[in-house]
């Protein structure tokens, strides 16, 4: 069976299996459901208390959760590095952002008290924590373990 690697539309939130062989010969996919070019953004996408059930906790692929706050220093810190890793792991991992501020019962169900936090979810419960701006390799490994492990 070829690989694929699955990759959200960033258009209609649709899941969409690619062919890896594809993508390596610079092919451009679209979106099955919606026909919007796939892959334009990678960056970290916006859930919030509404749509944290269904973009992170039915997720296929593990995601990094990145809880934080505009006016956290830290977190402006680290916001480069979260998106390097979304774009350089679009496909294997999903990554995305939680304002704490505005969206207070998901941070409070994670008993999330100090930002920046990165939750790591797979299979839709919490494999792992890191608290703090932490190194691009740190949070790399993490994600690469939780890639590799058992659902």
């Amino acid at each position: 069976m070829a690989e694929t690697t699955l990759m959200r539309c960033g258009h209609c939130g649709a899941d969409n299996r690619v062919p890896s062989a594809k993508l390596a010969q610079g092919l451009r996919p679209r979106c099955g459901r919606c026909k919007a070019p796939l892959g334009a953004s990678a960056g970290p996408m916006t859930v919030t208390d509404a749509s944290f059930l269904a973009d992170v906790e039915r997720s296929p692929l593990p995601v990094l959760v990145d809880a934080w706050a505009p006016w956290c220093g830290p977190c402006r810190a680290v916001a480069p590095v979260i998106e390097e890793l979304a774009q350089e792991l679009a496909g294997r991992v999903r990554v995305a952002k939680l304002n704490v501020d505005e969206n207070p019962a998901t941070a409070a169900r994670f008993d999330v008290r100090s930002i920046p936090t990165m939750l790591v979810m797979k299979g839709g419960r919490e494999i792992g924590r890191i608290v703090g701006a932490q190194s691009k390799e740190t949070l790399r490994a993490r994600l690469e373990s939780a890639i590799a492990s058992a659902p």
